[in-house]
């Protein structure tokens, strides 16, 4: 079967998945959506940024004196607000599939965000439902 540019091969436990990998408008989108939630609900990041590597972005961001805090990566399935979600573990230096506050493994980028920020910058009511 013969797959277009939206999808990559990803490596996984031995055997080969299909990943939908994201538009340029949605990779584009994201980060304007993101650094427009950031500006709104965490005024302690003076900077939010996102790269893309195939299906995964990943989100930093960096404080006003310059300290940069990776938060966490995100899974495209196929949605522009819809994205898997895991957090950035220090103490392994890599990320963790996680679930969010509302229960789900996933949900839109502005709830990954104000998950990961509620951990990194000690704001729990990040966790509280509206």
């Amino acid at each position: 079967m013969v797959r277009g540019p939206a999808f990559t091969q990803a490596r996984r436990a031995g055997t080969m998945a299909l990943m939908p990998t994201p538009p340029e408008s949605t990779k584009i989108s994201l980060g304007q959506r993101l650094r427009t939630h950031a500006r709104e609900r965490w005024p302690a990041l003076a900077q939010v940024t996102v790269r893309h590597r195939g299906g995964f972005a990943y989100v930093t961001g960096e404080l006003a004196d310059g300290t940069s805090l990776p938060l966490c990566r995100l899974r495209y399935g196929g949605y522009a607000n819809q994205w898997g979600f895991a957090i950035y573990l220090a103490s392994k230096d890599g990320y963790e599939d996680s679930i969010l506050p509302s229960g789900y493994p996933v949900g839109t980028a502005e709830e990954a965000l104000d998950c990961a920020c509620g951990l990194y910058l000690n704001d729990p009511t990040a966790w509280r439902p509206d």
